[in-house]
């Protein structure tokens, strides 16, 4: 069976949920270090599946993979490799896809609403859920590219997940957390969280209050999302 690749741009921002969810079903992973200098893959006809991870960095930057990897995600759309991007991944992918990524006029931290684009997403790629709680940590969005769509929205960001040709999906959320990765994210960034919450960026105290039910949720989201994406795995 081939592999899932999983490319990491950060060693604080693993596979989490993602890693787990596919071990579950049995699924090969092979974890792309790019943060530890790791080259980008040269053939995608190699893997089942191709992730990427969040990261601290922007789509934007000059980093050493930043053109490598949008040839690389090319292709794979190209051969209808499925693709899916959690947060900075999402931004990745539509930026290599012909979007753009740019600073948002409102950063988002914390446990946020969103919201289904229409009923047909919701039954297609949340498991019927119109409306959910998501986890977000970033400063960038991401737009549209060319021939994709719309499938999660939010009051702050409109652009949430898009699909595209049925298969590929960016995040603009992430929806892959654990306990683990919210704790190390705290932990590792304590002056970007607010003393008070507000709308759309929360405390410490609030972001991680109730953390267990609402990885709960959040996982049932996830299996949603991952189970719908990983029907066009390639074996």
């Amino acid at each position: 069976m081939l592999p899932v690749a999983i490319l990491r741009f950060s060693p604080t921002e693993g596979p989490g949920y993602f890693g787990a969810w596919l071990a579950a079903q049995g699924r090969p992973t092979r974890l792309v270090a790019l943060d530890q200098g790791e080259s980008v893959p040269r053939d995608p006809d190699a893997f089942a599946g191709i992730g990427m991870m969040g990261g601290p960095m922007g789509a934007n930057d000059a980093t050493p993979w930043r053109e490598p990897l949008a040839a690389f995600l090319r292709r794979a759309v190209d051969c209808r490799i499925p693709v899916i991007g959690h947060c900075l991944g999402g931004q990745v992918l539509a930026r290599a896809l012909g979007g753009t990524v740019a600073r948002a006029p409102v950063t988002e931290i914390g446990w946020l609403d969103a919201e289904a684009s229409d009923a047909d997403a919701a039954r297609q790629w949340f498991g019927g859920q119109q409306r959910m709680t998501v986890f977000q940590w970033h400063y960038d969005g991401f737009t549209l590219p060319p021939g994709a769509s719309r499938v999660l929205t939010g009051a702050v960001h409109a652009n949430q997940a898009f699909v595209l040709d049925d298969r590929h999906i960016g995040l603009q959320c992430h929806i892959e957390m654990t306990r683990e990765l919210v704790t190390t994210w705290c932990d590792g960034a304590p002056g970007e969280l607010p003393a008070q919450s507000s709308a759309a960026q929360q405390s410490r105290g609030d972001l991680e209050r109730d953390l267990d039910t609402r990885l709960a949720a959040l996982h049932g989201v996830a299996d949603a999302v991952y189970a719908r994406w990983s029907r066009h795995l390639r074996v």
